[in-house]
């Protein structure tokens, strides 16, 4: 599954590299490696899948190595979202053997995590195949790492939610509770209107809405977000929702989020939701085990 690789993820990458390298070495270097390994030494290392999953991360691993020496090659025989298997060649790393351990561990670290990011990503999209459901990521990310993450998202075939505060309008139950605090009288579709029109008639920003009643979807549909948040309802109340959007504002898209793992996505997929949003995407995905394999170096 082809995913793109571009400037936002180049330049978190170019940021958090950096900072993981120097968690390492912190200005001494690789004492080990100063202290055993000849300078002149050259390497050819296998970055091999033990187990299956799908792959994120490589362009980020050579990053990594290129970060501490350019000279170093990273020949990939993978594209990330490929399916990987138990042995399977991800790439080829060629350079100075010195600078391939010491950027060992901080490479496998980007790998094994985003590529478990992929991985449970993808056995949810895989889960409501033939739905009209799409997954969708969140914000609980690990900070620093958004960008890349939800690039992994995408690795694995699910989609992206807002990547912050910053690109999209998520009017949840904290801002409800103080816009309809007594005496305020804001009805739902009230509030939708005033953060629509909040930056003027040019600016068209997202506006979603959480609900956690039908009385209160009806309410905010009338106000014409562009998604309504569906928090925690059980299957009765989804399909039920999805039933007062159709006839009432079929344009409006429903999004499902609350309670969902893989022994309940499938169904609340074929509720007939939009979206379906899952935090673990991210703050549960486990690491994929990836190794370096070492063929052969010579002096």
């Amino acid at each position: 599954m082809a995913v793109e690789f571009g400037g936002p993820e180049f330049h978190a990458a170019e940021m958090i590299i950096e900072y993981a390298l120097l968690e390492d070495l912190d200005g001494a270097g690789d004492l080990t490696c100063r202290a055993l390994i000849d300078p002149a030494a050259i390497a050819v290392v296998h970055v091999v899948a033990r187990e299956a999953g799908v792959l994120a991360g490589g362009p980020i691993a050579e990053m990594v190595f290129h970060r501490q020496n350019e000279s170093v090659e990273w020949l990939p025989h993978l594209d990330d979202g490929d399916d990987l298997e138990p042995g399977r060649l991800i790439a080829e790393v060629r350079g100075p053997l010195g600078v391939i351990l010491t950027c060992e561990r901080t490479a496998l670290n980007f790998l094994t995590h985003l590529s478990g990011v992929a991985t449970v990503t993808r056995k949810f999209v895989d889960a409501v195949a033939g739905t009209n459901a799409e997954i969708f990521d969140t914000r609980k990310t690990l900070p620093g790492m958004r960008v890349l993450e939800k690039y992994a998202v995408r690795a694995g075939g699910g989609r992206n939610h807002r990547m912050g505060l910053y690109d999209g309008i998520l009017i949840k139950d904290n801002h409800l509770a103080a816009l309809t605090a007594p005496g305020d009288g804001l009805s739902l579709a009230e509030i939708v209107r005033r953060a629509r029109d909040a930056f003027g008639p040019t600016v068209r920003v997202p506006v979603e809405i959480e609900v956690d009643t039908l009385e209160q979807l009806r309410d905010a549909i009338q106000g014409e977000p562009d998604q309504v948040l569906l928090d925690n309802m059980g299957l009765d109340m989804l399909r039920e929702a999805v039933r007062i959007r159709n006839e009432a504002a079929p344009r409006v898209e429903l999004e499902a989020s609350g309670g969902v793992n893989l022994a309940t996505v499938r169904a609340i997929a074929e509720t007939g939701v939009d979206r379906i949003s899952v935090g673990a995407l991210t703050h549960s995905a486990g690491y994929l085990d990836i190794g370096f394999d070492w063929p052969r170096h010579h002096p």
